[in-house]
């Protein structure tokens, strides 16, 4: 009994030391992982100020006429952003409308119809788009897609909606091959892989219950994904197209290669236009003069709030069909 109780005070010190060490190993990595918490909202607003800061001359030199003004000329020192803002909108929303349902029909056949033996390799080969660097999209759009768009597709599409109301001002114009179209199609095939992954992804976590359920009573397979696995995977659906979404919004390299890279605006998808980064992209190193310099840090700073307002509209629908769906 005595060496029993002569080692309790050695049991008690090791526990303490222990006990110690551990909340000390706690203690530091709660301090790490809040400074790195704290580090990323430091970066977003040392950007955020360093945009603002950079682009300060050009906006209190044009006012608001800067994001309502279509004129672009660094001779006579006169900047608007509204041609680039117009070509970074319209180029990412058809990119977006040509590539969710694209995406999402890929991952259903992947996950619902497609042979076990072929599945892999098609997934493979739909996420190796993705590791394609930006300029051979580019390279490969200008001197394949535009020459093939220009001689085949838009005298076509030209011809057909000739006299039409409201469709030929939209398609109208020469074939040049590059342009708003010619942009939007190829960010629309650099964007297909991060839908189509991130969906095929969330379609795997479907519980099997639930779709062996819904064949029980008689569904079809078209039945089960539109009433079943989309309204489940409906959250990270939205996720992955907003993911697509801020990388057509950013993309910089392939779509300078085939806009067309004018200040100007059209109705038609055929016109060659900009973008906010392909005006920065194209004009950055051969700026002179501070106010040209803040007019294009002024266009950074737009895109910038654009990303944010988008991604902060995304979270906030997000948030509806969370409530709506009591989760």
């Amino acid at each position: 009994m005595s060496a029993v109780q002569e080692a309790l005070p050695a049991v008690r010190s090791s526990r303490d030391a222990t006990v110690r060490r551990f909340a000390l190993t706690d203690s530091i990595f709660h301090g790490m992982t809040r400074a790195a918490a704290i580090l990323v909202l430091v970066l977003l607003g040392g950007v955020a100020i360093s945009l603002v800061a950079g682009s300060w001359q050009a906006l209190s030199t044009f006012g608001f006429s800067f994001l309502t003004s279509e004129s672009w000329n660094p001779v006579t020192e006169k900047f608007g952003a509204l041609a680039p803002i117009y070509g970074t909108i319209i180029t990412s929303a058809i990119a977006i409308l040509i590539a969710v349902p694209l995406g999402i029909g890929i991952a259903i056949f992947l996950t619902e119809l497609c042979p076990r033996p072929l599945r892999r390799p098609i997934g493979m080969a739909v996420e190796l788009l993705a590791g394609i660097p930006s300029i051979i999209y580019g390279i490969w759009g200008l001197f394949v897609l535009a020459p093939f768009l220009q001689t085949t597709v838009q005298p076509f599409i030209i011809s057909v909606f000739h006299g039409v109301p409201g469709l030929n001002g939209l398609f109208a114009g020469p074939p040049y091959g590059i342009g708003l179209l010619t942009s939007a199609m190829i960010l629309a095939i650099m964007i297909l892989p991060f839908i189509t992954s991130i969906t095929k992804d969330v379609f795997d976590t479907v519980p099997s219950v639930l779709k062996e359920s819904a064949y029980g009573i008689g569904c079809t397979t078209w039945e089960v994904t539109r009433r079943v696995v989309i309204p489940y995977t409906r959250i990270g659906i939205m996720g992955g197209v907003m993911l697509a979404l801020g990388r057509a919004l950013g993309e910089t390299m392939a779509v300078t290669f085939v806009i067309g890279n004018a200040h100007r605006i059209s109705t038609s998808l055929f016109a060659p236009a900009t973008t906010i980064s392909a005006t920065i992209a194209n004009e950055f190193t051969e700026a002179v003069g501070d106010l040209y310099t803040s007019s294009l840090v002024a266009l950074g700073l737009i895109l910038f709030v654009i990303t944010f307002l988008i991604l902060a509209i995304a979270r906030y629908m997000l948030m509806r069909i969370d409530a709506r769906t009591g989760a």
